[in-house]
């Protein structure tokens, strides 16, 4: 069973102040990349695996999907997607994605953003959702980069010239790791590229992207602050394709 950090109330007040929260994905620096690989979602069904407050599952339906299903663990997002969606072609759930079942070839297009890395068994989600996607259906995903995931104490050192880097280890050693991120004892799994890419393989997917994020320059421009962000990857984005 995935952690569901994100019912608790001092992790959600801070979630929610966050500019991917305040602003949806016009706030998400990423979202621009990550809609380059999603086909045309025009009279599409879609789902989207951990939707949060529902963001995407309403651009998506706004850009002229015909069915969406977001699909979310915690209560008090759902709660709060529930409030701000008004299409009636998009519908919600609330389930837990490491025992996730769907109906077989359901979905024309999957979407995940930054979800992943929270679950357990990921070889049964990739299953799943193969096998709920059409022949030829889409599966577009983002996660935390497994650089970001890896380090036993994720964070900034600054060396004594005042040079800030990402200290790296324990990268081949796959597994969860608690962190503290808004709040103490977030956990997640820490997974290598290899394999994200080789579980796509087994559960039947095609790799057509995998793009290694970062910020542009262009965008460091207008947010100064991401500049640090160019020392590693923070995202790994992926698309595949049901073989």
């Amino acid at each position: 069973m995935a952690q569901n950090i994100y019912d608790d109330p001092d992790f959600f007040r801070a979630y929610s102040g966050l500019p991917r929260s305040v602003n949806g994905l016009d706030g998400a620096p990423e979202w621009p990349s990550l809609r380059a690989l999603l086909p045309d979602v025009s009279g599409r069904r879609l789902i989207d695996l951990g939707c949060g407050f529902g963001w995407f599952c309403r651009w998506a339906v706004n850009a002229g999907a015909s069915e969406v299903l977001g699909i979310d663990i915690s209560e008090k997002m759902l709660a709060r997607a529930v409030a701000e969606t008004a299409d009636a072609n998009v519908s919600y759930e609330r389930k837990d994605l490491d025992d996730l079942d769907l109906p077989p070839s359901k979905f024309d297009i999957a979407y995940s953003s930054l979800t992943l890395h929270y679950l357990t068994d990921l070889d049964r989600l990739f299953t799943t959702v193969h096998d709920s996607l059409v022949p030829s259906g889409v599966f577009v995903f983002s996660v935390e980069h497994p650089i970001y995931t890896a380090p036993s104490s994720p964070q900034w050192v600054a060396d004594p010239t005042g040079r800030v880097t990402w200290p790296l280890d324990q990268y081949l050693a796959e597994g969860p790791r608690s962190t503290d991120w808004l709040t103490a004892g977030v956990l997640k799994h820490h997974r290598t590229i290899e394999t994200y890419v080789s579980t796509l393989r087994v559960a039947g997917f095609v790799l057509s992207a995998l793009r290694e994020w970062g910020p542009s320059l262009e965008q460091i421009d207008q947010e100064p602050d991401w500049s640090r962000e160019r020392e590693r990857p923070p995202f790994l984005l992926v698309a595949a394709q049901r073989d």
